[in-house]
């Protein structure tokens, strides 16, 4: 639970057409080499926000090496079931089988928990959007809105104050970049401090479309609403 709460923050946000997930990247440096970021995979620095499914993906906050481990396994499972069943898992069943194994691992001797909180957003016809919250001992819980990781508190109250149940997924992008500009440790947002994911239904085949976003078009989302990385030249100038 230590690990979680100095994790970089992740915040989810359910939306009436959509799920939006953000999240803090706390390894960060000018020598980190991010051209497959920008380049090659699904967006993303695979340190935050994973896509597990068609249908889902997650936020993880704690131990990152726990996460990917887990993370390997749900894909695995989403996998057998789309074998099985030829349909996308149903996203509380993936949440399920993922609890069960953490929750194994607070039961025998010899082994550790997982040090690692997840998100998911999700989609399935039975329930349409959703979005769950699991911790280490393997409890989970479907939310409206939330925040793991650090100064989930502060990002709880104002979630609180400011989400509405009809809200739309641009307007809850542009609740999620509020919260996270008041919440976050750093003073400015951009690409090398964030990572952004939404999830929503494709227009003309009405399936799950995943869409996790790439440095480029986190700085242009940015921008957008207002609150992109000014420069430090700038900043220095009277």
């Amino acid at each position: 639970m230590e690990a979680i709460s100095h994790a970089g923050t992740v915040l989810g946000v359910l939306a009436k057409d959509g799920v939006v997930l953000a999240a803090e990247k706390k390894i960060t440096g000018k020598l980190l080499d991010l051209s497959i970021v920008k380049e090659g995979g699904y967006g993303g620095s695979g340190e935050k926000i994973f896509l597990v499914n068609n249908n889902v993906i997650c936020g993880v906050a704690g131990i990152t090496a726990d996460a990917n481990s887990l993370v390997n396994y749900a894909r695995s499972a989403a996998q057998r079931h789309l074998f099985a069943y030829n349909e996308d898992i149903p996203v509380e069943q993936l949440t399920q089988i993922l609890c069960d194994l953490k929750q194994g691992y607070t039961q025998y001797g010899g082994l550790r928990p997982f040090g690692v909180s997840l998100l998911y957003a999700g989609y399935d016809p039975h329930y349409n959007f959703q979005l769950y919250h699991s911790d280490p001992s393997g409890n989970y819980s479907g939310w409206k809105a939330t925040c793991i990781g650090a100064n989930n508190g502060t990002a709880q109250s104002l979630l609180k104050q400011e989400y509405k149940d009809e809200i739309t997924v641009e307007e809850a992008v542009a609740l999620v970049i509020k919260v996270m500009s008041k919440t976050m440790d750093s003073t400015t947002l951009g690409s090398e401090k964030l990572e952004f994911a939404t999830l929503t239904l494709d227009a003309a085949t009405k399936a799950p479309k995943a869409k996790i976003y790439r440095p480029a078009e986190v700085d242009a989302l940015l921008e957008k609403h207002g609150i992109a990385k000014k420069d430090d030249d700038s900043e220095m100038k009277p």
